[in-house]
């Protein structure tokens, strides 16, 4: 279910609020074995490396690594795909929540054809998401020649995410802080970094909601980088192989469980049919989500359009959640740096001064402390024009100083974010809404998903049809970009707002590209011409200006809301802090 993204913000401000007057309930395991492991070196005779040789030559490129833009859910699925098949040496997983659904089944099932094959594998996996049936996935660590370790993980039973915060209350500030990195890498040769998870709703199939998601194929020495990072995270003391946390015997009866609930999930929609003129309908089946999944193709990696081009990954590095016995409430803000990383030599001749303008913008953003700190930094160094999308924006104090400066110099700036109804954590609305007067008085230019009406079911994740996206679901902006002046791409995990600024790690991709840059924009503007509500003010009032060519009429309030929604939000939102969203 959609709504499980968005669990982390309601779970934060929960647990901090529970904790006032909550005692400790359970407690981690002490000594845990972690064995260092590290990439392996990237091996130029699999395939994949062979692969990516082959194209970079026939580019005819000075620039060592690829990139390919994943903006579809079958690019984004079947680019997976070829990477778990592909692998012949290594596969590495690293993600904020992998959700145990038809699509995660199959990708896990080729997963594990892969370590039969001899393919060693590793899935680093945050724990706030690991209750109920998403712990199911957590018996990959099960098979052989697999190894899984969750991260910063929450003590207590994993029957409901409510009560593992129960069992971690008197760490409420400690568990707020999650591993939101996204990475999957094959063979240290080709990865895919960006903004999706692992699940149904990532990859167009959910039947309620869907997200918009982007992610980026990279090829060559950059992807060495990304494993580093993957490195550092893994060997890290907050990282917990599964058997430390969980028997066997427990991961078989969440399976059961698990099997127990989806069979009584089943006849329950099989009692219960959606009315004749089909008004309850949310999509497809079960059945027919399985194999729509299963008629998904490999991405064809001999025919991907690979730009090739100069890049830096910018990554936060773990210590930015704290060690067991830290102060975390104290460290908030004050990460141990952030990491700017490029490999591959520097092309000469023609090529230079892309290089050198990459270099400029990698120095920029090194003096960040964190990925959004080196973010703002990039921003500073804008000229002409900005876009982003972030779909939780929230901006604090030092965000909204590096609009106002680059709006100074005389840089446009759009932000595409999720609207009230497109939001699935409405939560985070809040947030953004409180700012949405003084960014439009500062001239930045704010447009909002457009979604289907939403109402308090919505709020609290039951979602409901009739929406845009596949399947009639909702649509619900989740991709992470930034274009800086037609000629640097950012693809990654951050959100702007403060939760990824402070306490979330993150993990990011930035290309000095003009047809990169190019191709990102056009589709951002597309979507913000067709699919999103233009927010300005007009006679003193905030108006939603509808999308070109909707035929709707522009709106007043909170568009494609019910009245309960917006009263809700208006009456909890003083209530939650920017810092906490």
């Amino acid at each position: 279910m959609p709504f499980r993204n968005a669990l982390g913000r309601t779970a934060a401000c929960l647990a901090l609020f529970l904790a006032l007057g909550l005692g400790a309930c359970a407690e981690l395991p002490k000594d845990v074995d972690r064995p260092v492991s590290t990439a392996l070196p990237a091996p130029a005779t699999t395939p994949l490396g062979e692969l990516v040789q082959q194209r970079r030559a026939a580019a005819g490129t000075r620039y060592e690594s690829g990139f390919v833009l994943l903006d579809g859910a079958p690019a984004a699925y079947g680019s997976r795909l070829a990477l778990v098949e592909g692998a012949r040496k290594t596969l590495d997983l690293q993600y904020y929540a992998i959700h145990a659904d038809a699509s995660t089944a199959r990708l896990l099932k080729a997963v594990r054809e892969a370590a039969e094959r001899g393919v060693r594998i590793r899935i680093l996996l945050d724990d706030l998401h690991s209750t109920g049936r998403d712990a199911v996935v957590m018996r990959m660590a099960l098979v052989p020649n697999v190894e899984m370790r969750m991260f910063n993980p929450l003590a207590g039973a994993r029957a409901s995410t409510l009560g593992r915060l129960f069992g971690s209350i008197d760490d409420a500030a400690r568990i707020q802080q999650r591993m939101h990195n996204k990475l999957f890498i094959a063979d240290n040769v080709l990865a895919v970094a960006g903004g999706r998870n692992l699940g149904d709703a990532y990859f167009g199939k959910d039947r309620k909601g869907n997200f918009i998601d982007l992610d980026v194929l990279v090829a060559g020495p950059l992807v060495q980088d990304l494993s580093r990072s993957f490195d550092a995270y893994w060997n890290n003391e907050r990282a917990y192989p599964v058997q430390s946390l969980v028997t066997a015997k427990d991961l078989d009866q969440i399976r059961e469980q698990a099997r127990a609930d989806a069979k009584a999930e089943r006849e329950r929609q099989a009692g219960n049919p959606p009315p004749a003129d089909g008004a309850a309908d949310t999509g497809a089946s079960a059945a027919e989500v399985r194999a729509q999944v299963w008629d998904e193709r490999p991405l064809d990696l001999r025919t991907a359009d690979f730009v090739w081009a100069p890049a830096v990954v910018l990554a936060d590095k773990p210590g930015k959640i704290p060690p067991d016995g830290a102060n975390a409430s104290a460290d908030v803000g004050k990460a141990p740096g952030l990491t700017v990383t490029q490999t591959g030599r520097r092309p000469q001749g023609g090529a230079a001064k892309n290089d050198a303008s990459l270099a400029a913008a990698a120095d920029a953003a090194a003096d960040g402390e964190t990925v959004v700190d080196g973010l703002l930094q990039l921003i500073g160094q804008a000229r002409s024009d900005l876009l982003v999308i972030s779909p939780y924006f929230v901006p604090g104090a030092d965000m909204k100083q590096a609009f106002a400066a680059a709006r100074a110099r005389g840089v446009r700036i759009r932000v595409l974010t999720n609207s009230l109804a497109s939001n699935d954590a409405p939560v985070a609305h809040v947030g953004y809404a409180r700012h949405r007067d003084e960014l439009l008085a500062m001239g930045v230019e704010l447009y909002e998903l457009r979604s289907e009406q939403a109402g308090l079911g919505n709020a609290f994740g039951s979602g409901s049809g009739g929406g845009s996206a596949p399947g009639g679901s909702r649509s619900m902006l989740h991709s992470k970009v930034l274009v800086i002046d037609g000629r640097l791409l950012v693809v990654g995990s951050m959100n702007l707002d403060l939760r990824s600024q402070h306490q979330n790690t993150e993990i990011a991709v930035l290309v000095r590209s003009d047809t990169l840059s190019r191709t990102a924009a056009q589709k951002i503007d597309q979507v913000m011409r067709e699919g999103a509500w233009h927010v300005v003010r007009s006679d003193g009032r905030m108006v939603w200006k509808a999308p070109e060519g909707s035929g709707l009429e522009d709106a007043t309030a909170e568009p494609d809301t019910s009245a309960g929604l917006r009263a809700m939000v208006k009456l909890f939102g003083p209530l939650a802090p920017d810092a906490l969203l």
